[in-house]
């Protein structure tokens, strides 16, 4: 019987371009894995220089830091041997790569294979990519590496295998969207029961800029079984015991607390946006956040993540009110604030706008009203969040949803004036499903604040739905021709009125200037708006039949 190998995942939140503090971070983890007993810690995909660097890869300077930063895993590995991500450039040539270092030494370097190029992937415009599996020797053990995308295709997996691998490990940065981490359990098991091959997938996790990754590694024996899964939205260390049986299937052995898998979608969706809004605002280096808060909903949900992100102490909410708001909206406002704990203020926007109006009135002399009074208001609570932004340190947080940003519902420069939106990538419909969620959490968000139907406050009486389809109407049109690329014929086939349909994709693609304007925010769609979906500003193009 071959010696046992005990083997640590390291899941971990690594931040892009800091690579001399990512390869520390190594190096304490290493460290905590030997003393636990590990003999080899596994790492994530470009973990030296986190995911994704995106046009960092093209500086000249980076190859000598990631060399630099190689000398200390080098000398970490005296300890314990260390398998780990980062980039290779080698005779002109960019590589997205993975190496095991045991006693000082590389045992070899394996360069990715297959490069993702799309959604929200870019990585055919940096790397090249390899050619071949390659499978080390670690203290008697044959062991493959792979990279990410290349276990979303058999030919890496059974290549490696047939070189004499024993064990694959797959060194990962894969950013979440819905049902993705199901889909993750389901092709590794496939890969592993058919090649009868142990498999290891270490995926990171944090936020990093739009993108988010839930960590969740985990592992599964020859027959496809898990047997240790590390908790989503944490940093994790997991340990198991590895045992090759020649002639017989090896022996896996889980040495740490394994993890349910989270099924729920809305729970996995909350934390993403919590994680997300947490460390953009922690690695961009602000105080906390402020935000307009209305008493309607998409605020609401905004201010409790943005809590349940930063904690109450950090984050700033103010009332904004003119004379459509109503004594409701005030009223919810402030209890949810009192709720939260959070600090809070009222300020009028009255004198502002009336000012503005009473400057414009020889303009605006014989026109009739219409929404650029309504977009006034909007723009002049911008500038009261922006001036205490710039006061305080703190950044704004503006709270526009998918829908709104789908068919332009928005002000520009007034609503979608801000640092970062923790809601650009969800529905209206999963507005009101996440509050409802949050509230069974621990209740924050008052219930009339749900129920009441959604409205913008600009004009007496104003109901979003008065010029917009109902939001699941809305929204399921929006799903179809957003993320599955529908055309107009297909989306009525669906069962949709054809004016409705019509109107909707018209407006979708006439804001895109405004999109392309507005804060990014986090991605938990499979097609967000910014990486996702790159349309022309410009451009001739009208969905119809």
């Amino acid at each position: 019987m071959t010696q046992s190998l005990i083997i640590a995942m390291a899941q971990r939140n690594f931040r892009v371009g800091s690579i001399p503090e990512n390869s520390q971070q190594v190096l304490d983890v290493a460290r905590q894995a030997a003393d636990a007993g590990a003999q080899l810690v596994v790492f994530s995909e470009l973990a030296l220089t986190g995911y994704p660097p995106e046009d960092l890869l093209l500086r000249p300077s980076l190859q000598a830091r990631v060399e630099h930063a190689l000398t200390v895993v080098a000398k970490a590995s005296h300890d314990i041997a260390i398998a780990i991500g980062y980039p290779l450039r080698r005779e002109g040539k960019l590589y997205n790569c993975a190496a095991i270092w045991h006693e000082g030494q590389c045992l070899g370097v394996y360069r990715k294979r297959c490069l993702p190029n799309y959604q929200v992937f870019d990585e055919q415009r940096y790397f090249t990519s390899g050619d071949a599996p390659l499978v080390v020797d670690v203290m008697g053990h044959r062991i493959a590496l792979t990279v990410c995308e290349d276990i979303w295709h058999d030919e890496p997996i059974a290549d490696s295998v047939a070189a004499g691998a024993e064990l694959i490990l797959n060194l990962n940065a894969s950013p979440f969207h819905s049902e993705k981490a199901i889909q993750r359990e389901q092709l590794v098991s496939h890969h592993a029961r058919r090649h009868q091959t142990p498999i290891v997938y270490v995926n990171q996790v944090g936020g990093q800029d739009e993108l988010v990754f839930d960590g969740h590694s985990f592992a599964v024996d020859a027959e496809g079984e898990v047997f240790l899964r590390l908790p989503s939205w944490q940093t994790a260390l997991g340990l198991w015991r590895w045992q090759p049986n020649t002639g017989q299937p090896s022996t896996c052995e889980a040495l740490s607390a394994t993890t349910e898998l989270e099924t729920s979608t809305l729970a996995n969706v909350y934390q993403a946006l919590v994680v997300g809004l947490r460390d953009y605002v922690q690695f961009n280096g602000f105080h906390g956040v402020l935000l307009g808060l209305s008493g309607g909903i998409d605020s609401a949900l905004s201010l409790a993540i943005a809590v349940d992100a930063l904690g109450a102490e950090r984050v700033h909410a103010v009332m904004m009110p003119y004379a459509y708001t109503s004594d409701m909206s005030k009223t919810d406002a402030a209890e949810q604030a009192e709720r939260m704990g959070v600090r809070y203020q009222s300020l009028s926007i009255e004198p502002m706008v009336d000012a503005f109006l009473t400057t414009l009135a020889p303009s605006f002399a014989g026109l009739p009203k219409d929404t650029t009074e309504e977009n006034l208001q909007s723009r002049c609570r911008a500038v009261l969040l922006m001036a205490l932004s710039n006061k305080t340190g703190s950044m704004v947080l503006t709270t526009g949803n998918k829908s709104e940003m789908a068919v332009g519902y928005a002000t520009l420069y007034g609503d979608m004036c801000g640092g970062y939106n923790a809601l650009k990538d969800v529905y209206k419909t999963q507005v009101f499903e996440l509050a409802r969620y949050r509230n069974e959490l621990g209740y924050v968000i008052p219930q009339r604040v749900i129920d009441r139907p959604p409205s913008a406050e600009l004009a007496p009486d104003q109901r979003d739905e008065d010029s917009l389809p109902p939001y699941p109407v809305l929204d399921a049109i929006l799903h179809a021709y957003i993320e599955q690329d529908l055309s107009a014929d297909a989306i009525v086939a669906q069962g949709f009125a054809t004016e409705d349909v019509l109107r909707v994709l018209r407006l979708v693609d006439l804001s895109e200037y405004k999109r392309r304007q507005a804060p990014i925010g986090v991605r938990v769609s499979q097609r967000g708006f910014g990486r996702d979906r790159r349309y022309p500003i410009t451009q001739g193009w009208r969905a119809g039949m």
